[in-house]
């Protein structure tokens, strides 16, 4: 894992975004799993500023969901289909068949983790994992455990986690989520995780660490070969 210290929130963004737009430079077929929340939001604010001055440098991309609430009607302004959609997919025009998500509200979980599974097979590995990190540790919905899941899956939801401004919006609140598994991110060909807000301290410190735990599932990110990890500075 390489570590880039970052003067703040804004410079964190700015180096990940560099980093998104020179992969896509090299390859401009890219599958992109995209995390919700506020870490990546400035992220990708500066993205659709990207593709406002070169279009074309996006037209080739797919994106695919990370993870979602489960237990919700789906129609909420909270959930991570609205947050993409409303953040990425709209802005950057990204037509349905380049988008691989979760439903929101399915009438089977297993069944919908099944088909979330199925397509990654048919058009991963992922290419660049976006992702955040909980104040527990964990990404995705890939929840601190004994045992952690290498596919899709259905996950129970932490109390940490069920206290995440996202769900406490939520008129019904989630009672489970819908998440990539550990193989799945393990197996993109690049991970940009990104490390910022004060109520981490104690993640981020545990994670800096090195040491690799079910208990932290960030911390298996270190086994991955090619992670850059972006840490705002003023979160530590």
């Amino acid at each position: 894992m390489n570590i880039h210290y970052c003067a703040d929130y804004e410079n964190m963004s700015q180096m990940a975004c560099d980093t998104v737009l020179s992969q896509l430079k090299d390859n401009p077929q890219q599958l992109i799993c995209t995390a919700t929340g506020n870490s990546p939001t400035r992220l990708y604010e500066k993205l659709v500023e990207s593709y406002k001055i070169s279009p074309e440098t996006f037209k080739d991309i797919k994106i695919i969901k990370l993870d979602e609430w489960g237990g919700t009607n789906g129609d909420y302004p909270n959930t991570s289909e609205y947050y993409l959609q409303k953040n990425l997919i709209d802005p950057l025009q990204i037509p349905k068949s380049h988008y691989i998500s979760f439903d929101s509200s399915p009438t089977d979980a297993k069944k919908e983790c099944d088909r979330m599974e199925n397509e990654i097979q048919e058009h991963g590995p992922i290419d660049i994992c976006i992702l955040g990190l909980g104040k527990n540790g964990h990404i995705g919905f890939n929840e601190p455990s004994k045992i952690l899941y290498p596919d899709c899956h259905i996950a129970d939801l932490s109390k940490s986690s069920l206290k995440h401004p996202m769900a406490n919006k939520m008129k019904t609140a989630p009672t489970y989520g819908l998440t990539l598994g550990m193989s799945n991110i393990l197996k993109s060909k690049k991970i940009i995780l990104l490390l910022t807000g004060p109520n981490k301290k104690k993640a981020i410190k545990r994670l800096l660490s090195r040491d690799i735990t079910t208990t932290l599932p960030a911390s298996l990110l270190w086994l991955h070969s090619n992670v850059d990890c972006y840490l705002d500075k003023s979160s530590i």
